[in-house]
This record gives C-alpha cells, structure tokens and sequence, in this order.
C-alpha cells in the first residue's frame, strides 16, 4: 500500500508540476472527507484510551496490551479509508 506522500509525488509526476488541479467542488469533498475522518479518529482514540485507561488501573495488561492493538488496528484502518475517499475525490 503506498503512503499518502507516494500518492501525492505520483501526482506531481516527473515534472514536478501537477497532472491536473482540483476544482473547487473537489476541495470541498476533500475537506468534508478531512473533517468526518478526523472527526471517527478522535472519537476512536478518545473511546479506547479510556478503556486503556481503564485496564491500566485495574492491573490488567492483557487487557490493557490487546486494548492498544485494537486501538492500532482502528487507526490504520480509518486512515486507510480516509486516503481511499479523498484518492477517489482527485480520480474524478
């Protein structure tokens, strides 16, 4: 999977110039998709830390070991799909 740098260098191309600009419509979605994901990113974190939190106080780092890993998971997840929309919002 190629990293949100990557995508944008493949846009600038070998002429360092863009391939094509986006229209205004374009810069709204991409900011309506910036805002929802930031807003499921912070909901996310914000939800498991205090379970991870939570864990941590009672002693239970199995618990508080596999909370972290879902929280990594999550994280990734959403930000692959974050990519994806905004990916599909400059292919039209």
């Amino acid at each position: 999977m190629k990293s949100a740098f990557e995508k944008a260098m493949e846009r600038f191309g070998d002429s360092g110039t863009p391939a094509r600009t986006l229209t205004e419509a374009q810069k709204s979605r991409i900011a309506e998709i910036n805002n929802l994901y930031q807003a499921k990113t912070a909901e996310r974190e914000t939800f498991l830390r205090s379970r991870i939190q939570s864990a941590r106080a009672q002693g239970d780092a199995k618990e508080e070991a596999e909370l972290e890993e879902q929280l990594r998971r999550d994280l990734a997840s959403l930000k692959e799909e974050w990519e994806a929309k905004k990916q599909k919002v400059w292919e039209e």
